[in-house]
């Protein structure tokens, strides 16, 4: 099974940024689509940045868009996002998700999906004045 592990997490400052990246050690990370998701309190986890396996196809939910970009380096098996002018709204838990490589999909159904994903333990983000 694939192991992911999230970094980056703390508390901010509304206007301020941050970097999180998710690491895997396992060598089919190339086959595997990426995505960040978010659990805000109280709500539904949602995909906000979702990169297929070869960084051609990327996808960013309308809460996010133009605020987030996402890479991947495939030789070091990390995949990046960073989200500037974080907002409160922006507070939730950030999870890392790697598609199964036999569940093939868009970027966008990946993102509109919570299935077919291995999953990172997850990494508090906090905006708070």
């Amino acid at each position: 099974q694939l192991q992911l592990v999230e970094s980056g997490g703390g508390s901010v400052r509304p206007g301020e940024s941050l970097r999180l990246s998710c690491t895997a050690s396992d060598l089919t990370w190339d086959y595997h689509a990426i995505g960040w998701f978010r659990q805000a309190p109280g709500k539904e986890r949602e995909g906000v940045a979702c990169i297929n396996n070869d960084s051609r196809w990327t996808y960013f939910a309308d809460s996010v868009k133009g605020r987030i970009t996402i890479s991947r380096d495939n030789a070091k098996r990390t995949v990046m996002v960073e989200i500037v002018n974080l907002q409160p709204e922006d507070t939730g838990v950030y999870y890392c998700a790697a598609r199964f490589p036999w569940r093939l999909t868009t970027v966008e159904a990946m993102c509109a999906s919570n299935d077919d994903m291995y999953w990172g333990q997850g990494i508090q983000v906090t905006v708070s004045s």
